[in-house]
């Protein structure tokens, strides 16, 4: 039982990294300017908010889950602004001209990392999708226990890193076949769509 629920939480983590979006746009454009390492460590960043967000829902914290959509308008003004402010920095930013280690504009692994991460807590609707999944698949009834439960969360953790590294992987392959020009293209591109994702942030917070 327990292989059943570490299994089914792969799949619902995998799903739920999945879809392209902001934290996508960000680990596509960072592994073509910094190299793999680097949208790896920015997918981790969103696994690791999933897995506490996974923990969330698994384990039936409703204290936690009710203040997190209590606050979800700050929540969302901070995301959405950092959004426009990385969509603004990713924009105008050019490619790198020389091996990582000598181009100034990469701030590390961490800072990867924990970009990515804060950006994905400041989704309080991430939450509701685990909990709608896991009530959907019966998963909240049947978790009964620390073990079904943390197997549950250890899987949404394992499908969501697993998502990243086919992502990086892929990136990694096609990024020799690309010229300075294009990836030019793709940090515009990427700016432009991650400014939009902002900018709806914002919106939604208008009555």
């Amino acid at each position: 039982m327990v292989f059943e629920f570490l299994i089914k939480g792969i799949v619902i983590g995998f799903s739920i990294a999945a879809p392209v979006g902001p934290i996508g746009i960000l680990t596509i454009q960072r592994s073509m300017n910094h190299g793999a390492w680097a949208g790896f460590a920015t997918g981790m960043g969103a696994a690791t908010a999933d897995a506490l967000y996974g923990c969330v829902a698994g384990f039936g914290l409703t204290l936690i889950s009710n203040w997190l959509l209590e606050i979800q308008t700050p929540v969302l003004l901070g995301g959405g602004l950092f959004l426009c402010g990385l969509g603004l920095s990713t924009l105008k930013q050019p490619p790198p001209q020389g091996q990582r280690g000598s181009d100034p504009i990469f701030k590390g692994y961490l800072s990867s990392y924990l970009s990515t991460f804060f950006l994905t807590l400041t989704n309080p609707m991430t939450i509701m999708a685990f909990m709608a999944i896991f009530a959907g698949l019966g998963l909240s009834t049947m978790t009964k226990g620390y073990a079904g439960a943390l197997s549950l969360v250890t899987g949404v953790f394992l499908g969501s890193c697993l998502w990243w590294m086919i992502l990086t992987w892929g990136v990694g392959q096609l990024k020799p076949k690309l010229d300075k020009r294009f990836q030019a293209t793709i940090n515009r591109g990427a700016g432009m769509v991650l400014l939009v994702f902002g900018f709806w942030a914002l919106i939604r917070l208008i009555p």
